[in-house]
């Protein structure tokens, strides 16, 4: 079984604020091993302010407003899902793929979880799950079908995670 790296700092966030890193890494490596992502990969995870966010958001997607996770795949697949990356991919210091960069505003988990009644775990679970999705190649943006696709391994993943009541 593969031995996943999963990196998160967080930046611009009081004590208070913080996200659980136990649950990001928890949910990220979820995520993975649900994927068969059978080779060895890291993520680095930023967890940070709204106001950085909306910086980010507007510089990669043009939007001037905050965001709640962002994506950075470092590879392009044609199918959803482990893209069957081979250990060529992998750095020769570390023998693990980088997959990709995700970053989550902290204060956009605590506020849509409020708005979805659900506590902050389950919504950054949710986002972290959704985020690594992207980084193996889901796309819920052009087609339907890709996104009911998607919509239902998040589903999966988070039911293995313990969160059986999402929507």
């Amino acid at each position: 079984m593969a031995k996943h790296s999963i990196y998160a700092r967080h930046q611009n966030i009081s004590p208070g604020d913080r996200l659980s890193i136990p649950i990001i890494k928890k949910s990220a490596i979820a995520a993975l091993l649900i994927e068969n992502a059978d080779i060895p990969c890291e993520v680095n995870i930023l967890i940070t302010d709204d106001e950085t966010m909306r910086g980010l958001n507007k510089q990669y997607r043009g939007i001037d407003e905050p965001t709640d996770v962002l994506s950075f795949p470092m590879y392009e697949s044609e199918k959803a899902g482990w893209a069957g990356l081979d250990i060529d991919e992998a750095d020769y210091e570390t023998g693990r793929v980088h997959l990709g960069n995700i970053i989550i505003s902290a204060q956009r988990v605590a506020a849509q979880a409020l708005e979805y009644d659900q506590s902050r775990d389950q919504e950054t679970a949710y986002l972290i799950v959704h985020s690594v999705l992207q980084l193996l190649g889901y796309d819920h943006i052009d087609e339907a079908e890709q996104k009911k696709h998607m919509r239902d391994r998040e589903k999966a993943i988070m039911k293995a995670l313990g969160f059986e009541d999402m929507e």
